[in-house]
């Protein structure tokens, strides 16, 4: 793939086909500006998750590392307030936050929580996670500044999102210090005690 150029060509055909996204995005913005709905339309842009272009040896979009589990999800409300946010969220928050916004009654058979209060604070305290699994028994959870990941052979990872924001060091591969093994056991709390198999299409 070096030899031919095609890592270089691929790449350049990825980030083109976001610049195109970008665009669509931006007429609709502008389309939504000029009508009288502005001032009352609640905007939610999420996508689809990452891809791996050649990180860790890897062209695909399946992993748990932060590369493909890592989404774009903007919320924009009328009189809201400008910020970008480093609490970990879920799209699962998509729902019961615009629940929440419209002030409808909440549905307690959904999962997922109201990012409702980092639409009013960015900076708010947040005590949740963001959870991604990859078929059955294969688990990321990720807080503000690390990622645990257990796959289900039992095997796992850490990473510290503050000294290693690309996920090269695999923490569980190292004698841990105190402060680590807290977040191992914090984060692997929150792994899903039900595991249903992986539907097949």
């Amino acid at each position: 793939m070096k030899k031919e150029d095609r890592w270089r060509l691929a790449v350049k055909a990825y980030l083109a086909c976001v610049h195109w996204a970008d665009e669509q995005i931006g007429r609709v913005l502008n389309a939504l500006d000029e009508s009288p709905h502005a001032d009352n339309t609640i905007i939610v842009l999420y996508a689809d998750h990452g891809y791996h272009l050649g990180e860790k040896q890897r062209w695909s979009k399946f992993s748990l590392w932060e590369r493909t589990t890592r989404v774009p999800f903007i919320v924009s409300i009328p009189g809201g307030v400008t910020g970008r946010s480093t609490k970990p969220v879920e799209l699962l928050s998509i729902y019961p936050t615009l629940i929440d916004l419209c002030g409808l009654a909440p549905n307690k058979r959904i999962e997922g929580v109201s990012i409702a209060p980092l639409l009013k604070d960015p900076n708010a305290n947040w005590a949740h996670v963001a959870i991604s699994t990859l078929g059955r028994n294969n688990h990321s959870i990720r807080d503000e500044r690390w990622r645990y990941i257990r796959y289900a052979d039992g095997s796992e990872e850490l990473y510290d999102h503050e000294t290693d924001p690309n996920e090269w060091s695999n923490l569980m591969a190292a004698d841990r210090s105190p402060l680590q093994a807290e977040v191992v056991a914090r984060l692997k709390a929150h792994l899903p005690k039900t595991n249903l198999p992986q539907r097949k299409e």
